[in-house]
């Protein structure tokens, strides 16, 4: 994982964090949907696609905390984790929805913006198991017994 961000309040900016409690059913401490719904408990985006986002957005690179997502991983694609168990640092999640882009993006990125996150806007997850996560903490697959 290279980077974690939370919104500890509507209309205002993420706030970058080393690491963070997520909580099962429930989201990460610290972030405004920590109440939420539990198929949403986290936000991730894939490091691999910032560029492709930043080039078809008119930039020449943008930081994670524009595009509203709680985690940037790399190294993994997410969509494989829809409806598979993963792991981070000591919390266990499980991918639910690709999470698509809102109309903020444009706000955001500029016109297009919307668009550039298109296939590029990560996953939705659950949090299964309680735990701390950090940057640094890799994302490991779960393999189910007789899969």
């Amino acid at each position: 994982m290279r980077w974690i961000g939370l919104r500890p309040a509507r209309d205002v900016a993420m706030v970058d964090v080393a690491r963070v409690e997520a909580v099962a059913g429930k989201g990460l401490v610290g972030d405004r949907y920590t109440s939420g719904s539990g198929k949403r408990g986290i936000t991730l985006i894939q490091a691999e696609h910032l560029p492709a986002i930043a080039t078809l957005s008119g930039h020449d690179s943008i930081a994670p905390s524009l595009l509203r997502r709680n985690v940037v991983v790399s190294g993994i694609p997410l969509i494989a984790l829809k409806g598979r168990r993963f792991r981070i640092g000591q919390a266990l999640f499980e991918g639910t929805d690709e999470c698509d882009p809102c109309s903020r993006m444009e706000a955001a990125l500029g016109p297009g913006g919307y668009n550039a996150m298109r296939g590029h806007g990560g996953l939705c997850a659950r949090i299964l198991e309680s735990g701390l996560i950090a940057v640094g903490d890799p994302v490991v697959p779960v393999v189910e017994e007789g899969a």
